[in-house]
């Protein structure tokens, strides 16, 4: 496997320029000509479905849910930075370029990352044309508010309900494009296989999953935008339905899949409340501009927060990160958290919770002006709880929340399986070891809207003009029997332990391994593991139910068998990667005061696995990362 990502050649600041008017093009009336497949309905894939129909292209979208409406991408809360510098504070397209770079710890690609900044302002002009009701000034200019990972107020936002906005207005979008017959919605289909017909990728299997029908569909080109695998941790703050299947499939079939090691915690979260739960909440960053941060200094100190006095509170990342303080990276932040509770200092029933304290905020503005600002956030935490945060500190703690790693994909987002592109949280290009704060939906949207349709016509315009190739294409049909086959071994295995018993102890595994802190000898330990686990998934789960319905159990199965294989090429991806960076952290790779220690000599690299078989050691491939106009140094939030 040859990993080209064909970046641009010249000054960093005119490469996508550059790459737009060197790229080749199809010609408006041979658009029609060429089907394209989207599997995905999130921000990624809802803009780029109904940005492909505007252009011409006949497109085809699949979702698994009942209504693109229901994606994932529906609860990022906080907001979406874009480089517009409305504060006049400071910021640019390079500024946020670096500060990118430097918060994913210098581990992404530089072209792509500026390419991003580049874009990004575009984002903010297209979703306001589609009805995205922005917060403004009293003015009526677009309001802003600062993030994790930068000293600028970039980020722009609809109180704490960006993502359901946004979401909704590129499915407002995609619905035009349906009504107006250029794009085919297919809502209930999972994609179960990607079928390559000599070497490139030409139509997906699915399973209908109300009916249990297996059924193909052919193209000139498939897009996956299915977003990440941090369910693979079992706990997430993801959708129970977020999982790693699509993108595994592509893998299996000769995508490379990169840094999967590469997961974000995030610092503010609810903290787990009992054995019962499947799910963890998300406590939006934003609560960091106007939330601070606490732990009591003394050890066993359980007394009440309003019990607490203020010389008997420890700041932590404001005397830790005084630059930064409470808006440190994520990364940061929640080792940070972590270390308090390790100290025995931890808030709440189990020890694992720090506060995040309104009262300042509150008496400096008022408490109708922190309601406006975050009203809908205090009342997801008062739902869970029972307690107003208005009145006393939330309790948070680190969960597992976003992916790094993806598929490998090439500076046309393209995989190494040609014709497959991968954008959004699915592949893994923007964002390095760490993701700031507001950068998903940037990424995913500045992918679909703005980066794809350009660069995949470069593709399309070598793909003779003929039809997709026919679904009874001995490629498709064999796709379809590996397909029947898994299905049939998961249905006939007369075992007796649920899959959600096994999906529970591989995301412990994961956690206690894998998870915030990683070390060689766990790392060891979880390789073992996840292999023995995964035996004993085959020998004795038990999948209730049939294959001709719906059968959310056998859904379920294929899933966590996938995240099995997952699971343990993270392990070994971290095993491999011998430093700590950004999400990746190396117990045996830090500095005396715990901050992180990179070793640029050996791993200033992208690390992309190759499949080799089930049951064989994948083989690791490497993409050097080259910086023209960034030096890679420490980090430093102080």
């Amino acid at each position: 496997m040859i990993l080209d990502s064909k970046i641009p050649s010249g000054p960093l600041e005119n490469k996508w320029d550059k790459h737009i008017m060197d790229g080749k093009l199809v010609n408006p009336a041979n658009k029609r000509k060429y089907e394209i497949i989207v599997v995905g309905t999130g921000l990624a894939g809802a803009s780029a479905a109904s940005t492909l129909a505007e252009l011409g292209y006949s497109v085809k979208a699949f979702t698994f849910h009942d209504s693109p409406r229901r994606a994932h991408s529906i609860a990022a809360q906080g907001g979406i930075n874009a480089a517009k510098n409305y504060q006049n504070d400071g910021d640019s397209v390079y500024r946020l370029f670096y500060d990118t770079v430097k918060g994913g710890d210098f581990r992404s690609r530089e072209a792509n990352v500026y390419r991003l900044a580049q874009v990004s302002a575009n984002i903010i002009d297209q979703c306001a044309a589609l009805g995205v009701p922005f917060a403004r000034e009293y003015g009526g200019l677009l309001a802003n508010r600062s993030f994790g990972g930068a000293q600028v107020s970039r980020t722009f936002y609809a109180r704490g309900q960006t993502g359901q906005q946004l979401l909704l207005g590129a499915y407002s979008g995609l619905s035009r494009q349906i009504g107006l017959g250029n794009v085919e919605l297919f809502a209930n289909h999972e994609m179960l296989e990607l079928v390559v017909i000599e070497g490139h990728a030409r139509g997906i299997i699915t399973r209908d999953i109300i009916t249990g029908a297996i059924q193909k569909y052919s193209a000139h080109a498939v897009v996956l935008a299915t977003g990440g695998y941090s369910n693979v941790f079992y706990l997430s703050t993801s959708a129970m339905n977020s999982n790693v299947t699509a993108a595994w499939r592509a893998h299996r079939k000769g995508a490379a899949f990169a840094n999967p090691c590469y997961t974000q915690i995030h610092p503010t979260c609810i903290p787990v409340s009992g054995d019962y739960q499947s799910k963890l909440t998300l406590m939006s960053e934003s609560l960091r501009n106007d939330g601070r941060i606490w732990a009591p200094k003394n050890s066993g100190d359980k007394r009440p927060a309003d019990q607490i006095p203020e010389d008997e509170r420890d700041y932590y990342l404001e005397r830790k990160y005084p630059s930064f303080g409470n808006l440190a990276p994520r990364d940061i932040s929640s080792r940070s958290a972590k270390e308090v509770c390790d100290e025995g200092r931890g808030v709440g029933e189990t020890g694992l919770g720090v506060y995040l304290d309104f009262k300042d905020a509150i008496d400096r503005l008022g408490e109708d002006v922190i309601r406006e600002r975050y009203g809908n956030l205090f009342d997801i935490y008062h739902e869970i709880t029972g307690e107003s945060a208005y009145q006393q500190p939330m309790r948070i703690y680190p969960a597992v929340h976003y992916t790094m790693g993806g598929l490998w994909v090439d500076y046309n987002l393209m995989s190494t399986i040609p014709g497959c592109f991968v954008i959004g949280e699915a592949n893994f290009s923007d964002h390095g070891a760490n993701r700031l704060g507001a950068s998903a939906l940037m990424q995913g949207l500045a992918d679909g809207y703005f980066v794809l349709p350009y660069t995949i016509p470069h593709y399309l315009a070598e793909v003779p003009r003929e039809p997709a190739p026919p679904v009874d294409h001995p490629e498709f049909t064999k796709a379809e029997e590996e397909v029947v086959s898994r299905t049939k071994v998961l249905l006939e295995n007369n075992g007796k332990q649920s899959v959600n018993s096994f999906h529970k102890r591989l995301g412990k595994i994961m956690w206690d391994k894998c998870g915030m802190a990683r070390n060689k000898s766990g790392l060891i330990e979880a390789i073992s593991e996840i292999q023995a686990l995964r035996q004993e998934f085959e020998e004795d789960v038990r999948v209730l139910g049939a294959g001709d319905n719906l059968n959310q159990s056998l859904e379920m199965a294929g899933r966590v068998a996938d995240f099995f294989e997952l699971g343990e090429l993270m392990c070994r991806d971290a095993l491999a990667r011998e430093e700590s960076c950004g999400g990746h952290f190396r117990e045996e790779h830090q500095y005396e005061d715990g901050e992180a220690r990179r070793d640029d000599e050996g791993f200033a690299h992208v690390s992309a696995w190759e499949w080799k078989g089930k049951d064989k050691p994948q083989e690791c491939h490497n993409e050097e990362l080259e910086y023209e106009c960034v030096k890679m140094v420490t980090r430093s939030y102080k």
